[in-house]
């Protein structure tokens, strides 16, 4: 059976889908492996490398996706790749189904897409969730940009010359990327405050050594462990407790986001005006719309002496790190589906696969994500 890895096409993408590491179980497995030559080289994989894996090499996309059985991807295939893709090709990968236009078109091409976004938050998927693998990586960089901005020391330093005093670091969202934040700005030395609606994160938050900020008599958990909307009665009381909070902060680092919903607003621009005038705030969630209204997706702006960050795909920025995670997520994904012969089983009965399933032999198996993913 072919396994390809296609180039990414998604501008500022330098990840990629496989690494040595797992092409080589890969093929040890009984598969053939074909990468595109320079798939890697965001990531800082030469082409060599995968060729001593066992991998071949294939100049153009057309002579990789050629034949191709399976593909495995970062980001769904655009439409240029839609046209090279063989009928019934099975395509892993993070398809946006909330709003990728394209889902019909797979189905209707007649592939087995698995989103990898929709695998369900249980113990035995850990060892596959891209989102915590690459969330990790998001918060840790955050602070790195965060540093980038401000213009003074993240820890107390005491020298001859005076005290400097530590930076004040308020982070909103408790989820994966919200406490890698949190560790990593307190190793640079920084005073961390956490906030999040769910109250079964202040542990974690204490354990880490910040401050847990809590809006009283207010669990916002969901049954699958996320974030749910407040109520417009417990928003005015989380703008009150933001706005208090957010006075007295450096840096602020916003990680809420709402599977399939705009980015809940936090931050707003009246107390962007309350904060201190070389204070930064870094959005998450800029590309779903922003935890801040004056967060501008990819760009860096300044507002009443405030610089606000607004990153893009911040693990592709330290794609090296995040590809090993992510093509490592992505095999033991695969190994659900791996049979005693050498296939792959895109049939499987596994509830890990079915939630994940987008589409197969032309019909769309998700059809709630049509209407979003129209929109």
């Amino acid at each position: 059976m072919l396994i390809v890895v296609p180039a990414e096409t998604q501008k500022g993408e330098a990840r990629v889908a496989a690494t040595p590491e797992t092409v080589k179980k890969l093929v040890a497995r009984g598969f053939e492996v074909r990468v595109q030559a320079g798939a890697g080289a965001g990531a800082l994989i030469a082409d060599a490398d995968y060729e001593a894996a066992g991998a071949s090499l294939a100049a153009r996309a057309r002579d990789v996706w050629k034949g191709a059985q399976v593909a495995l991807k970062v980001h769904a295939p655009d439409a240029k790749e839609l046209k090279l893709a063989p009928k019934g090709a099975v395509v892993v990968g993070l398809f946006s189904p909330f709003s990728n236009p394209l889902l019909a078109d797979y189905a209707a091409h007649g592939l087995a897409c698995f989103a990898l976004e929709l695998i369900p938050r249980i113990s035995r998927a850990q060892s596959m969730d891209v989102l915590s693998s690459q969330a990790n990586i998001a918060g840790y960089k955050a602070v790195l940009v965060a540093a980038e901005h401000y213009r003074r020391f993240f820890p107390m330093l005491m020298t001859a010359a005076g005290t400097v005093q530590p930076a004040k670091v308020l982070v909103m969202g408790a989820g994966v990327a919200g406490l890698q934040a949190i560790a990593t700005a307190r190793r640079l030395g920084a005073m961390v405050e956490a906030f999040d609606v769910r109250a079964a994160t202040r542990e974690q938050v204490e354990s880490l050594g910040a401050k847990f900020i809590q809006l009283e008599g207010v669990d916002a958990e969901d049954e699958r462990g996320y974030a749910r909307e407040l109520t417009d009665e417990e928003r005015a009381r989380l703008d009150a407790l933001v706005a208090e909070r957010a006075a007295q902060a450096d840096i602020i680092i916003t990680t809420a986001q709402i599977p399939g919903r705009p980015a809940p607003e936090l931050v707003k621009p009246e107390t962007v005006e309350r904060m201190r005038p070389g204070s930064v705030i870094v959005d998450l969630a800029a590309a779903s719309g922003g935890n801040c209204k004056l967060t501008r997706a990819g760009e860096v702006v300044e507002h009443h002496g405030v610089v606000i960050a607004g990153p893009e795909n911040l693990p592709a920025r330290m794609a090296a790190d995040a590809s090993q995670l992510y093509a490592r997520n992505l095999y033991n994904f695969l190994e659900l589906m791996m049979t005693e012969d050498g296939g792959l089983d895109a049939a499987a009965e596994d509830e890990i696969l079915e939630a994940a399933l987008l589409c197969r032999d032309g019909e769309m198996l998700k059809p709630q994500f049509l209407e979003g993913g129209k929109a």
